[in-house]
């Protein structure tokens, strides 16, 4: 269990309207973008096995990706009134 299990996360990206997707949908589109060419990752990621541990930790320990000049990529949890 994770603990983002039941948290929404709110997606910035580069010329997107923010977006809000589960926590299950936000590891897929880091491991879509994590399968693509970076030159930029950050060393602790480069450690990792596999796009989906990468993608993981991403999710627990940072807010944001690099995905090239002048583009970006961002997600905070957020808790949504039920």
């Amino acid at each position: 269990m994770s603990l983002y299990d039941e948290d929404t996360f709110v997606v910035l990206e580069t010329n997107q309207p923010e977006q809000f997707v589960t926590a299950a949908e936000l590891l897929e589109k880091l491991k879509a973008v994590l399968a693509g060419e970076h030159e930029d990752l950050p060393q602790d990621l480069l450690k990792l096995s596999s796009v989906e541990k990468q993608a993981k930790y991403l999710i627990d320990t940072y807010c944001e990706l690099d995905v090239g000049p002048g583009k970006f990529l961002q997600w905070y949890a957020v808790r949504l009134e039920k």
